[in-house]
């Protein structure tokens, strides 16, 4: 660990922890499912706290017209009919981009089977020194942080020399929606770290994904007599294998920061739909599902790589060949991103993490798209360092240790200090 200055040593003792966990906990109770009402409701509620903490404030809402039809747009898996951007800059006292910024998401996954819940996703239960609910760890803790480092350093009474930015995006689960929309109004910065759950890593590049969607045709029979018929079911069986067979080629020779994950870039069905009467042959069957890009792979290629695969599949069966698959890209487009290699953001938050107590940090990669593809690819160097696990978001044990989101609220307000400087 590194000597600290006077004004790290007090911002470190700034940092509350009773702060903290009143913020998550109020932030986790607005259920921000992406889509839902409650996804602006989250937006303004954080425009209001960025106000207590005297910063700059834009909000805006989203022009969602315009973000269906730009060609640079990330795309969309939810109906919307608002969406609102959320920045707030704490000046420094010298002018320009801010030095630093923190971009958290504040949409959130649907909570699921709720019976498979202990209790309602969104309240909030402390228990084992972790905060339980639906976007607990993915990622509000990390927004909470990031508030909570700003905060410190107000109560530290330290004065900033160039400016910070924190900024609140929705859309980031269905496409990045709110970082394009952030970016596209102008709001950049010479670093940027995320704060997406990283079990105590920091994570320097993401894998893309793509969205797809499937339509297997059949030919309908009465189910006595299945053998007149051709069952869709059936035939997408064999164009799972060959699917299968297609992500299995797609692991090989992945980067070494994905650190044994099995499916760096993997390939997933999450939805099926098939038959409208149990006792006919289906002759149709949707599928929708998920697809990794590979790291520094154009989107354009893997959707090429894709498309060659399953037109292999097709071609190699009697009724696929003369019945093709037909293949839809829906949905959000995730590329792949990285920062730099070299870049001295990885060893500034490094360091910082290891001054706020938080202990060495591998460096890894994701297997999920993320923002950081969107800020890197506008030319500010980015990373993800958070609180949580990526493996509890997304279910019913979603949970983020306290003692995690103070870690990082104070690594931030270290690494806010240093990237800003002080006066």
């Amino acid at each position: 660990m590194a000597e600290l200055t006077s004004p790290e040593a007090r911002v470190l003792d700034a940092v509350d922890e009773a702060w903290v966990v009143d913020r998550l906990c109020r932030l986790v109770a607005v259920p921000s499912i992406g889509g839902m009402p409650a996804e602006s409701e989250v937006q303004h509620l954080l425009a209001d706290w960025l106000e207590e903490l005297d910063c700059d404030v834009d909000r805006w809402s989203i022009d969602l017209q315009e973000a269906a039809s730009a060609p640079d747009a990330p795309g969309q898996e939810v109906a919307r009919t608002e969406a609102w951007g959320v920045v707030g800059t704490a000046a420094g006292t010298e002018d320009g981009v801010p030095a630093l910024v923190f971009s958290g998401h504040t949409d959130v996954v649907p909570p699921g089977d709720r019976a498979l819940w202990p209790g309602d996703p969104f309240v909030p239960r402390l228990a084992a020194g972790a905060v339980h609910a639906r976007g607990a760890c993915d990622m509000k803790a990390g927004v909470v942080a990031s508030l909570a480092a700003l905060a410190a350093v107000r109560t530290a009474g330290i004065r900033l020399a160039r400016p910070l930015a924190i900024h609140g995006v929705v859309g980031e689960e269905d496409g990045g929606l709110g970082a394009w929309a952030a970016i596209r109004r102008g709001h950049l910065g010479d670093l940027c770290v995320i704060p997406e759950p990283t079990a105590q890593a920091v994570v320097t590049a993401s894998a893309g994904a793509l969205t797809f969607r499937l339509e297997v045709s059949g030919a309908a029979a009465h189910a006595a007599m299945r053998d007149q018929g051709v069952s869709a079911i059936e035939l997408f069986t064999v164009v799972h294998a060959g699917l299968l067979e297609f992500e299995a080629e797609r692991q090989q020779d992945a980067d070494p920061r994905f650190a044994g994950a099995r499916y760096p870039y993997g390939l997933s069905i999450g939805r099926l739909e098939a038959g409208d009467w149990a006792s006919s042959v289906p002759d149709r069957l949707v599928a929708e599902g998920r697809y990794g890009v590979r790291l520094g792979e154009p989107v354009a290629a893997a959707q090429e790589a894709f498309t060659s695969k399953l037109a292999a599949v097709c071609a190699g069966h009697p009724w696929l060949a003369e019945h093709p698959v037909r293949l839809t890209w829906t949905g959000g487009a995730f590329a792949s991103g990285e920062l730099h290699p070299g870049h001295p953001l990885l060893p500034m938050t490094q360091a910082a993490v290891t001054d706020a107590g938080g202990g060495s940090t591998e460096e890894r990669a994701i297997p999920a798209g993320s923002d950081l593809r969107l800020y890197s690819a506008a030319g500010v160097p980015t990373l993800h360092y958070g609180p949580g696990d990526l493996n509890l978001a997304h279910g019913p044990r979603e949970s983020v240790p306290v003692a995690e989101v103070v870690t990082a609220a104070r690594a931030f307000a270290l690494l806010a200090l240093r990237a800003c400087g002080v006066r």
